[in-house]
């Protein structure tokens, strides 16, 4: 099949969408069909279509079933689409009923859906490859936290470094930040947190692969996002065995389950300046950390994900 692989995200914008976009793009020409990537339907021939957002990609997914009415309409919901857009825009919605078959990137995300619809939603968890790192750039002495993603309000990108200011002068955590700031704003409080918090270092932005090296060279991952439909990220930290802190929002708990010990409430920066103090000192809460996120590789195989796609495209034959 010829498959139109649509996401506004550009192709090299590092972000989540990106990411997904680029590495489905790979799943399906493995998989032995012809995939061609866009930022938005134009007219070009195809089998199927696959979109990413519902509402960011409403005019694409409108456009594409006006020519094609018969032709299968794939849409992949992001966390804004489930935890904001369907409720509050009509595009959104009416991308949930245009579609064959709606994609969701973890279990919970069910729960925010009609049940009208969960009949055509498939499960697809994000997948990464096993990239095992050791800090090459801190001392020993050192306990590096990650933070990967670009700064914007959904992330609350800043409270790790909050919750480091928090930790007890002994402490040896050390903040590694990587990451766009996405505006003028967010640069100028990530320098000024740098200027004033030693703990804390934010190095913008880098290549998926260094950005890799980096969440696989720490101790510990610090998510904080107050709304996610998946996390690229977090699939990334479990095939690196790297242990996780996040928040308990539903786009996280569909993967990591909910008897994860990492868990803190949004914006609860005291809460989370235990737990990453927590990680750094009591050994056994790190390896349960840890031997959590190492039971969860089978989750985010890579073959997982491409049999998943392979069954989904099956269903079209």
């Amino acid at each position: 099949m010829k498959i139109l692989l649509i996401t506004p995200a550009l192709p090299n914008a590092r972000n989540g969408n990106s990411v997904t976009a680029l590495r489905w793009k790979r799943i399906l020409v493995a998989l032995g069909h012809e995939a061609v990537l866009k930022n938005r339907y134009g007219g070009e021939p195809c089998d199927l279509m696959i979109a990413l957002h519902a509402l960011r990609s409403a005019e694409s997914i409108r456009s594409f079933h006006e020519a094609h009415p018969t032709l299968p309409l794939v849409v992949t919901l992001t966390g804004t689409d489930l935890y904001r857009d369907i409720r509050a825009y009509p595009k959104a919605r009416e991308s949930l009923h245009l579609a064959t078959r709606l994609i969701v990137l973890q279990s919970m995300a069910l729960r925010e859906l009609p049940k009208r619809f969960h009949g055509k939603t498939r499960i697809v968890y994000q997948s990464a490859a096993q990239l095992d790192g050791k800090p090459p750039h801190a001392p020993n002495d050192l306990f590096r936290v990650c933070v990967i993603g670009h700064l914007r309000p959904e992330k609350d990108p800043m409270r790790t470094a909050m919750a480091a200011r928090r930790l007890p002068a002994s402490s040896r955590i050390r903040v590694v930040h990587v990451g766009r700031a996405l505006s003028k704003d967010m640069e100028k409080e990530a320098r000024a947190q740098m200027a004033a918090n030693p703990r804390y270092r934010w190095l913008g932005e880098l290549p998926h692969w260094k950005a890799r090296r980096v969440l696989a060279g720490s101790h510990l991952l610090s998510l904080t996002s107050r709304m996610e439909g998946s996390s690229n990220v977090l699939s990334e930290a479990i095939a690196s065995s790297v242990p996780v802190i996040t928040t308990k929002i539903p786009g996280l708990v569909g993967t990591l389950g909910e008897n994860y010990s990492g868990y803190f409430r949004v914006g609860d920066t005291r809460a989370l300046a235990k737990l990453i103090y927590r990680a750094e000192t009591d050994a056994e809460f790190y390896r349960k950390l840890r031997a959590h996120c190492t039971r969860l590789h089978p989750l985010v195989s890579p073959g997982r994900e491409r049999a998943a796609w392979r069954k989904i495209l099956a269903e079209f034959d």
